[in-house]
């Protein structure tokens, strides 16, 4: 096990704490997580035994305590870890305080090239295969997966976006505000799997077949007009907001705070970035709302 590494809180005294569990599989960018959060202010606890996390937490909700942001990342190398995390929830309820989990994730395939760049062994691959390391990770994991307040999947996303993601949901003070990312994507590149909501947007008119257009992205002016004036696409983002209304409405009731909506046409480069934009730009009036756009594989064809 790595050694314990506690980072400077923050400079504001408070009664309340917040508190975030930071998990997921190895690979997946827990480091980096815990990097940005700092970066954000947090008190960030670096493989933390769960057996003092709860005394953590109550250092900080005694008087003059200056923690008011908690950040615990944990790992699957640490003995009973499923039970450990739930056990911590649990404590953790009888302060009355709720902590948010965050899960980190990637694709086989990324994690894979990840610890061969680096030349790293699994944590959970003693004698077998990487593959099967991960395998056996991702399994142990997927009830705390199931459960998690927010799931991030790293796969296509480089350190910055990574960044961007979690100062986005964590960086803000308010819990009543819900961070909406809106992210383009072509469906020849597969779905995105942390997407709460997938719009189909191939029936409008493909950019790619108007030779002046086929050179530019959905982010150019040319081509967003081109998509936006076709019939029916005023209509559908006029519906889809409305629907989306009635979504976050139902997110808010429920205590959710994180939706991802993901938008896809066949390359992931014309029609659902400009949609993606013009959608995300509806929405962002919304004072409770925090947008954020991502286009996930613009540049890739």
């Amino acid at each position: 096990m790595e050694p314990m590494t506690l980072h400077p809180p923050n400079e504001t005294a408070n009664a309340d704490i917040d508190v975030v569990l930071v998990t997921g599989l190895s690979g997946a960018g827990r480091g980096t997580t815990a990097k940005v959060l700092e970066d954000l202010g947090w008190y960030v606890a670096d493989n933390l035994p769960p057996e003092l996390i709860t005394r953590m937490v109550d250092l900080g909700l005694a008087a003059g305590s200056r923690i008011t942001q908690l950040a615990v990342v944990m790992d699957v190398r640490s003995r009973g870890f499923t039970g450990d995390l739930e056990s911590v929830r649990a404590d953790l309820a009888t302060r009355g305080i709720s902590p948010r989990v965050l899960f980190l994730e990637a694709s086989d395939e990324s994690l894979v090239r990840r610890y061969e760049n680096n030349r790293r062994s699994h944590p959970l691959q003693g004698g077998q295969t990487l593959a099967e390391g991960i395998a056996a990770e991702r399994a142990l994991l997927s009830s705390i997966r199931a459960s998690a307040d927010l799931v991030i999947d790293t796969s296509s996303l480089p350190v910055p976006a990574l960044r961007a993601a979690i100062e986005r949901a964590f960086s803000s003070e308010s819990v009543a505000h819900i961070s909406v990312t809106v992210e383009s994507f072509g469906f020849k590149y597969g779905l995105p799997m942390d997407a709460d909501m997938v719009v189909d947007v191939r029936f409008l008119p493909n950019p790619h077949w108007v030779d002046e257009l086929r050179p530019h992205t959905g982010q150019h002016p040319s081509v967003s007009q081109y998509v936006l004036r076709q019939p029916g696409a005023d209509e559908f983002l006029d519906t889809y907001h409305r629907l989306l209304n009635l979504v976050i409405d139902g997110y808010r009731r429920e205590g959710k705070r994180y939706m991802t909506i993901a938008v896809g046409c066949t390359g992931g480069k014309h029609r659902s970035v400009a949609i993606t934009e013009a959608l995300a730009a509806s929405l962002s009036p919304d004072e409770d709302l925090s947008v954020r756009v991502l286009h996930r594989d613009l540049g890739r064809e």
